[in-house]
């Protein structure tokens, strides 16, 4: 690959995160609801192998964009990127020693279902102190309901059985888990499980939104892996969802509900990432997620053959900003047509969503989602708008006296002496704190069951 040099200096570099593709939408499983499977089409014939001169150059050119930074982040996902085996890593990691200025950190991210973690990837992990993302969608009956393998088989032994080497060798991991039919409507159940069994202190809960025409939903609703008979392209078209997809009200239900357990117990002990950017909007801070940000486009995605597109929902042909090996990344990702693609985030919003009281805290969430009406017939409403707002408005109190103790020097863990409190005197007949129609005693006044059915 030809050298690509850095852009003049009178660029203005900006933070941003990039998520690498090595092996591209290959992957070793096929959940159903994995739209990104579906993106093998734009690459036919392709190995899905990022080339050893392509890596080196993304490593130096994601370096080199990030300027005098003390910190550079390295994130790997798919597909499923440990299908490039260790060598590819080890020599990603040569790269970074070479290319990283006097002083600066290098830390490095995966993403991965956990299925081929052995003894061997988990010292590799731990001795270069790698943070691993794992899927993991809940107890056996809710993981297995969509995240299958090839051959339809359910993966949560494999999975569990990763994560079991993880935890032995001392890796650090979050849990990230998809929201979907199958489990959003156990909550607790799902929170418990991460956090008891799993031994989960970090939990991304990202809402499944399978966006579709209705020419285009019978197949989409088979699925986008190898299994579905005449998949289509994934792209953000429609105004559809999947049979798969999560509701708005499942989506506000499920955060309430994880809230209302996470707020007395676990506040600074595990952390909910969207509990951390709600907290961080009600502070006054910027989020570190995307999704609830004034703007976007500082989230963009790399395929395996350098390409790299506005984001990783809109790797599609109408997003690609052009290719590493022939313009540098800084160039890119600085781009005018990246930074309206950001601006646009705001710049789009209907007048329901610029009137909204929790406007602040949710920004009309991610544009991929925003395909619905308004309830004046404005297009682009978010489609997950109501559970939004079901959320946002429950914890309003309770994220401002947190980021009042934040302001006054102290632990936001100190809620949990006033719910405790509160909660000593609750009548068992009393209405439950979550709002969802049950009493206190057989609802978030009682120790959740282990198991979901």
């Amino acid at each position: 690959m030809s050298t690509v040099d850095l852009p003049a200096p009178t660029v203005r570099r900006r933070p941003f995160h990039l998520l690498a593709k090595p092996a591209g939408a290959i992957c070793n499983l096929d959940c159903t609801y994995c739209f990104f499977l579906s993106k093998e089409l734009l690459y036919e014939g392709s190995r899905f192998r990022m080339a050893d001169d392509l890596l080196d150059a993304y490593i130096r050119q994601l370096i080199e964009a990030h300027g005098p930074a003390p910190e550079v982040t390295v994130a790997w996902q798919g597909g499923e990127p440990t299908l490039m085996g260790l060598d590819f890593f080890r020599r990603s990691l040569e790269y970074e020693h070479r290319h990283a200025r006097p002083g600066q950190r290098i830390v490095n991210t995966i993403q991965t279902n956990g299925t081929l973690i052995d003894a061997e990837w988990a010292r590799f992990f731990r001795d270069n102190d790698f943070l691993v993302g794992l899927s993991v969608d809940g107890p056996r009956e809710l993981h297995d309901a969509h995240r299958v393998d090839k051959g339809g088989r359910p993966t949560f032994d494999r999975v569990m059985r990763g994560l079991d080497h993880l935890r032995e060798h001392g890796v650090q991991w979050n849990a990230l888990t998809t929201l979907h039919d199958a489990n959003a409507g156990h909550g607790r159940e799902v929170y418990s499980f991460l956090r008891d069994d799993c031994g989960a202190a970090h939990m991304q809960f990202i809402p499944i939104v399978e966006r579709t025409t209705a020419d285009a939903l019978p197949l989409a609703n088979d699925g986008w892996g190898a299994r579905a008979e005449d998949r289509p392209l994934y792209r953000q078209q429609g105004d559809r969802v999947t049979e798969r997809s999560v509701t708005a009200r499942q989506y506000g239900r499920f955060l309430i509900d994880v809230f209302e357990d996470w707020v007395r117990t676990d506040v600074g002990r595990v952390h909910v990432q969207m509990f951390d950017v709600a907290l961080a909007n009600w502070y006054g801070e910027q989020p570190s997620l995307c999704v609830h940000s004034r703007t976007c486009g500082s989230a963009l995605a790399l395929e395996h053959n350098g390409d790299v597109y506005s984001c990783d929902h809109f790797v599609e042909p109408d997003h690609l900003l052009g290719n590493i090996g022939e313009r540098h990344l800084l160039e890119l990702v600085d781009s005018p047509r990246q930074r309206t693609f950001g601006q646009d985030k705001h710049d789009t919003l209907p007048r329901y969503c610029l009137d909204c009281d929790v406007r602040f805290a949710c920004h009309g969430g991610c544009p991929k989602d925003r395909f619905d009406t308004t309830p004046d017939g404005e297009p682009g409403l978010n489609h997950l708008c109501a559970g939004f707002q079901e959320f946002f408005r429950h914890v309003d109190a309770p994220m401002r006296t947190m980021a009042q103790l934040l302001r006054q020097g102290l632990a936001p863990a100190l809620i949990m002496r006033q719910y405790a409190t509160a909660d000593a005197d609750r009548p068992h007949n009393a209405p439950c704190t979550c709002g969802g129609g049950r009493k206190w005693a057989r609802c978030h006044g009682r120790p959740v069951a282990a198991d979901p059915s």
